[in-house]
């Protein structure tokens, strides 16, 4: 078996707390760079959150797997890195991103090594502490010749589970001037892999849920009974990221057949969820909360990029995915306030006593929406300093507005019918609203000013009624 060389240390914590953009109630690694969340397993009481983490710097290169583990999806343990390139090894340029599974007692990961981009394993013999890599790595060296003629040696991101007395596998590729590919593999014991079939194929010129664009990253399917979602990171012919998406539809003889689809979360910044099952049946999934801001920033700052929220995703009965926080964050509600049936008149500006810059806001409006209307977040007294979160019906949207970002609005759209519920988390940098009907926007944003931290409703030229509000800071997770 071949050993993972020597892993770093990891930074202090504390050396970070006082930087007033950084997450206190969202998970971030103690310092440097944080990208995908990898290996989300559920074992022996407790989860464990694996991440692409480069211990050099607040920049992507290097990447080796960061660990944290929680027995109440809040509170979170740092653990030692888990796993380091090997130098010679099929991991050398580094450890990319993949998924943890219990073959028969032993944890398991099935990730993907570079440079070329291939498949391997890691086992591990302590409870998830240490591992020990497969001296067979690795287990899949290239896809299909077929595949890799037009794939541009892009190839990463398995994630694998067990099935009619097999493993099962689905990976990230493309066909280069075309779209995305998620393939199919199975596996009698995780070693030895058979390539099955293209499960789904995308067309960047001819998306009719979202855009599909050019390489499909970190695929995950998810079985919810009589339908099944395959969740895919998109990213454009430039290598930009564009989107966490899925499709969702029938699965029978291993062949998926899609008949709905929807971006899955919206705004600018959440990307490459992971999914997990736990022991109680429900649906676990974090994804990556990128930075939007100049990567100097960061690199002064000394970290990068930080977790979603943990996500509960079920499926709707119309056949569209939903996400809801998950209702252990209520363990981190502190002082609260409540307000119940306030009319708001045309063109009002009305501030509220809540205050902070880690909040969870709970708000309902009633119907008969005429015009614009919404709440604004991180507000300095003088309003010069705000992200406003606006209601628009005419147009059947959601729109974020941050006054000190020179970026267009983020849009979502609406489901609006006798009422609109929004629960709003506010968390430094980092902004999450979720709908009652399970959509979900995310974005992160850098106030500049330490007074930026009121609250106010705000209506257009129409009165709106707010049904309630509910809101609470928020502790530390840490």
């Amino acid at each position: 078996m071949q050993s993972s060389s020597l892993t770093p240390a990891l930074p202090d914590r504390a050396t970070l707390a006082a930087d007033p953009h950084r997450p206190r109630y969202h998970f971030a690694a103690p310092a440097n760079w944080l990208n995908d969340p990898n290996g989300l397993i559920e074992w022996k009481g407790r989860v464990h959150l694996f991440y692409q983490y480069n211990p050099n710097g607040p920049f992507h290169g290097t990447i080796h797997w960061g660990h944290a583990s929680s027995d109440d999806l809040v509170h979170w343990r740092d653990h030692p890195v888990a796993l380091a390139p090997t130098p010679g090894g099929a991991d050398a340029e580094g450890c990319w991103s993949g998924c943890a599974v219990d073959d028969n007692g032993a944890p398991t990961f099935i990730y993907t090594g570079v440079n070329p981009q291939t498949v391997c394993l890691a086992m591990s013999d302590d409870g998830l502490e240490s591992w020990r890599k497969h001296s067979g790595n690795p287990v899949i060296a290239a896809p299909p010749p077929e595949i890799a003629a037009h794939c541009g040696h892009d190839f990463r991101d398995p994630f694998v589970w067990r099935e009619d007395g097999q493993w099962w596998m689905v990976i990230g590729t493309r066909r280069e001037d075309v779209g995305g590919l998620v393939l199919l593999y199975r596996s009698p014991d995780l070693r030895k892999w058979e390539f099955v079939r293209v499960l789904l194929a995308g067309d960047e010129q001819a998306s009719p849920y979202f855009y599909e664009g050019a390489m499909w990253e970190c695929p995950n399917l998810l079985d919810f009974g009589d339908r099944r979602a395959l969740i895919i990171s998109v990213q454009d012919a430039q290598w930009r990221l564009q989107h966490a998406a899925y499709f969702t539809g029938a699965y029978h003889d291993h062949q998926f057949t899609p008949d709905a689809g929807a971006v899955l979360v919206y705004g600018d910044s959440f990307y490459a969820p992971q999914a997990t099952r736990l022991a109680d049946g429900r649906i676990l999934l974090f994804g990556w909360m990128r930075e939007t801001r100049p990567r100097e920033a960061s690199i002064a700052a000394g970290w990068s990029g930080c977790m979603s929220l943990p996500l509960i995703a079920t499926m709707r009965n119309d056949g569209r995915l939903a996400l809801e926080p998950a209702h252990e964050l209520e363990k981190l509600r502190g002082a609260a306030w409540t307000i119940s049936d306030l009319p708001l008149e045309p063109d009002t500006m009305l501030p509220l006593e809540i205050a902070g810059d880690a909040l969870e806001i709970d708000v309902t409006f009633k119907a008969d929406m005429l015009d614009d209307f919404g709440i604004a977040v991180r507000c300095s007294p003088d309003g010069a300093e705000q992200t406003r979160i606006v209601v628009k019906p005419e147009r059947s949207e959601l729109h974020v507005e941050r006054s000190f970002a020179d970026a267009n609005p983020l849009v979502m759209p609406l489901e609006i019918e006798q009422a609109l519920r929004l629960r709003i988390f506010v968390d430094a940098s980092t902004l999450e609203i979720f709908t009652a009907d399970g959509r979900c926007l995310a974005t992160r944003f850098y106030p500049q000013r330490t007074d930026s931290t009121g609250v106010r409703l705000f209506t257009a030229g129409a009165p709106v009624d707010v049904r309630r509000l509910s809101a609470w800071t928020m502790t530390s997770i840490w």
